[in-house]
């Protein structure tokens, strides 16, 4: 028998307890790669990026440019991609894909850049949270753009951009990341007060002047775009920074599990707050040469407080890891969540494991017990699940982590590179119940 996609459930089956020990290698950055790519829009020739997972969203990301009309190639051996936009076509981004995945709608800032006008889908993404695109339309506008929304699609379009000054409320990444891209272009200078200071950011800021645009600030507050003309842009091959969730992921892993381990390919500095924070709760971390550190914990590690913040603070991305590791250390640990409203979404599943969570708006207390027992878990979002295989790969006895399609979106092989830390993780393809007839109950299709 065929099934379809949305019959088969893919699983993690999980046996905890084992330290994990050994070397991994971190990948290129998804947050900064579909930036990338977007802005590889603004060239009118073929763009190569290096360092380039093999992501549901890169994948996603590759199909919303293709419908644009625009020549792409992925190169999985190389770790690759070639974007080639000497033509565009279609200037509409659709539901289809941008609902799927909120990073593709930074695309209307390279649109609107090079077309002066673009149609593109409200996005979608994680449901961890209301993230309203009010701060991209407004810093689009203060360039000349007139907006409208329209039938669930975002409608821009200018006879010209100019150079303006936009101060942002919050420091939005995706605001920011729109304004640099569709400022690239316009006449005069664009000032962003309030930036965004990601590392990503200054990823794309690098990106962007390798092809000829001309951006100062980047990783500072105040950012500061000098309009180029388009035939001032050119074709490049371009290195995408190593991804510091996945790497801070791993570290949770490790110190977790009460491991030892080298976390390879890495930029040290992007991590600094969160190897501050795990080395106050008891890990052992030191640089072992300048992209790599070596990471491992003998005890039960203590608790402390964390509170999300934009970039240099705590990353609202390793909330869900940090919750994962305090549930077992000792004393009463706080997390604040000062981003997204609905980013706790782990708490139930950890629960079930025997966790002692406390959960008061956006704030959760963690009061560490000895241990956590495996069970079945759901993935509700990308970080909520990747803190559930953290927690399973912690527990005694064996867990099941589904609905992976979140973890895919975010994590390259992962449980390949658990499985070479001495993980015992396997992913596993099963038929729903509901789904099958009185004739295939009886089969096997593990």
């Amino acid at each position: 028998m065929i099934f379809s996609e949305a019959e088969l459930n893919e699983k993690f089956c999980i046996k905890g307890g084992n330290p994990l020990k050994g070397e991994v290698k971190i990948g290129g950055a998804k947050n900064s790669v579909l930036k990338l790519m977007a802005a590889a829009i603004l060239v009118p020739g073929p763009v190569k990026i290096y360092n380039v997972p093999e992501l549901t969203d890169v994948c996603i990301m590759l199909e919303v440019i293709r419908q644009m009309g625009i020549k792409t190639e992925y190169n999985k051996e190389e770790k690759s991609v070639v974007i080639d936009a000497t033509e565009i076509t279609d200037i509409t981004a659709k539901y289809e894909f941008v609902s799927k995945m909120r990073a593709s709608f930074i695309v209307l800032g390279a649109l609107v850049s090079r077309c002066k006008e673009a149609v593109v889908a409200l996005p979608g993404g994680c449901a961890i949270g209301e993230r309203r695109v009010d701060f991209h339309i407004k810093g689009l506008e203060a360039l000349g753009a007139k907006m409208k929304i329209e039938n669930g699609y975002v409608h821009a379009k200018a006879t010209k951009l100019v150079g303006n000054d936009v101060y942002l409320d919050i420091p939005s990444v995706g605001a920011t990341e729109n304004i640099m891209l569709a400022a690239v272009l316009a006449e005069g200078s664009t000032h962003i007060q309030n930036a965004a200071q990601e590392p990503e950011i200054v990823d794309l800021a690098n990106f962007l002047n390798s092809i000829g645009a001309d951006v100062v600030g980047a990783g500072t507050s105040e950012i500061t775009i000098n309009g180029v003309k388009l035939e001032q842009l050119h074709p490049v091959e371009y290195t995408t920074i190593p991804d510091r969730i996945e790497a801070g992921t791993f570290m949770s892993m490790i110190v977790g599990t009460r491991g030892k381990a080298i976390i390879r390919d890495i930029f040290p500095a992007h991590l600094a707050f969160f190897t501050n924070k795990l080395i106050k709760m008891g890990a052992n971390i030191k640089l072992v040469d300048p992209t790599s550190i070596e990471v491992s914990c003998k005890n039960r590690l203590n608790s402390i407080n964390f509170v999300t913040l934009p970039y240099p603070g705590f990353p609202t991305d390793l909330q869900s890891m940090a919750m994962a590791l305090l549930v077992t250390s000792n004393g009463v640990g706080i997390i604040t969540e000062s981003l997204y409203e609905n980013r706790f979404m782990q708490v139930p599943e950890l629960r079930r494991m025997g966790a002692d969570i406390h959960q008061d708006r956006n704030h959760a207390i963690i009061k560490g017990v000895k241990k956590l027992s495996g069970a079945t878990l759901s993935a509700s979002d990308l970080r909520a699940g990747a803190s559930l295989v953290v927690a399973a790969l912690m527990a005694e006895g064996n867990s099941e982590v589904k609905n992976l399609y979140h973890i895919d979106r975010g994590y390259e092989n992962f449980e390949n590179k658990i499985q070479l830390l001495g993980g015992k993780i396997e992913r596993i393809q099963e038929i729903s119940p509901a789904i099958l007839t009185e004739d295939t109950r009886n089969e096997s299709y593990l």
